[in-house]
């Protein structure tokens, strides 16, 4: 078994919540892929104005949009609407999310001359994208593999952070660094555990 992460711990805070707009939710017949799709187009929304420099503006709506990535599945849990397209579309979805707010600090950093910061963009993306990976990856074999330090909801809250606070370098820095980490100890458990079997 692994570890819970801090993700799950704030969830499972979140549900008392989550639950009575859940229930609104469920009573108007919205479907979770609809919250979905509404998550994805609020961090579309936020990676223009990041590509623009208006950090503070891009963070106000990722408070705003960010959570819906919660809600969508507890509306389909709560409505009886599970679906693997569901799953899948909402795990898309946030990979795509994330690879237009990179996407949008690339632009950001290029068009203002800073390479390195450009460099650590790409950084970044490559190594949230592998966290994601191992842990796909590794369920597909067959384990369970939560473990790590920068799940999606510890880079998005760091993210969220950052913006506000115009932290976006030192946010860059320890998202290139600590992604690439949890992605190398997501493949060291899942080797130390089939070696187990």
């Amino acid at each position: 078994m692994s570890k819970i992460n801090l993700s799950e711990t704030a969830r499972n805070l979140a549900q008392p919540i989550l639950l009575p707009t859940v229930k609104f939710l469920s009573g108007l017949n919205v479907h979770p892929n609809v919250i979905t799709l509404l998550c994805f187009f609020g961090f579309v929304l936020s990676s223009l104005f990041i590509a623009y420099g208006e950090f503070f503006i891009a963070g106000v709506l990722l408070i705003l949009f960010a959570p819906l990535d919660a809600l969508d599945g507890a509306l389909a849990r709560f409505s009886n609407k599970v679906s693997s397209f569901g799953a899948f579309l909402d795990s898309t979805l946030d990979r795509y999310g994330e690879i237009f707010v990179f996407f949008s600090l690339c632009y950001y950093f290029i068009a203002y001359n800073q390479p390195y910061q450009a460099l650590l963009s790409f950084l970044g993306i490559t190594g949230s994208l592998m966290v994601s990976y191992t842990r796909a990856r590794a369920e597909g074999a067959g384990f369970e593999c939560k473990i790590g330090m920068f799940t999606r909801f510890e880079r998005i809250a760091f993210l969220i952070i950052a913006l506000l606070f115009d932290l976006i370098t030192l946010f860059l820095v320890v998202i290139s660094v600590f992604t690439h980490l949890t992605a190398l100890q997501r493949i060291l458990y899942v080797y130390k555990n089939q070696k187990r079997g």
